[in-house]
């Protein structure tokens, strides 16, 4: 595993729950990957895990990666929550099941094989991969 690749996701919802999309602008050098879509009945935070596995998905072999999301629920699944819940048997600290499940456990093995760091940005303050991410999103709003 050599170069990083970067990749910046965000989740859109109209309503929530509602129409939603997820956008991922993938860079990699010079060279950039545009990758969005979306489900007709879906909440946020869905939109924001599925751009994530999207972004993990599309690589076909183990990298190096930074995910930049202004997500502060995938984020904090993924570094502080995911492990207690997977210990825990997909359940919470108040042992109730862990929402959106299916995505968790997808993109806990979209993880494997990959050097994955975290960056958190705040959504809709000028960060101009961010903006991208989330014009993407809303493109993949069906």
């Amino acid at each position: 595993m050599s170069e990083c690749v970067q990749a910046y996701t965000d989740g859109a919802c109209k309503g929530n729950p509602g129409p939603g999309g997820w956008g991922v602008l993938l860079r990699w050098g010079e060279v950039e990957k545009e990758l969005f879509g979306g489900e007709r009945e879906t909440t946020n935070n869905r939109m924001e895990l599925m751009a994530v596995i999207v972004a993990l998905e599309t690589l076909k072999r183990p990298t190096r990666i930074q995910i930049t999301t202004d997500s502060q629920y995938v984020k904090n699944g993924v570094m502080s929550w995911m492990k207690k819940w997977k210990l825990n048997g997909w359940r919470t600290a108040n042992r109730q099941p862990v929402k959106n499940r299916d995505l968790w456990e997808r993109l806990d093995a979209a993880l494997v094989g990959h050097d994955v760091g975290w960056r958190w940005v705040k959504g809709h303050a000028g960060h101009a991969e961010n903006e991208r991410a989330d014009r993407l999103a809303n493109r993949g709003v069906p």
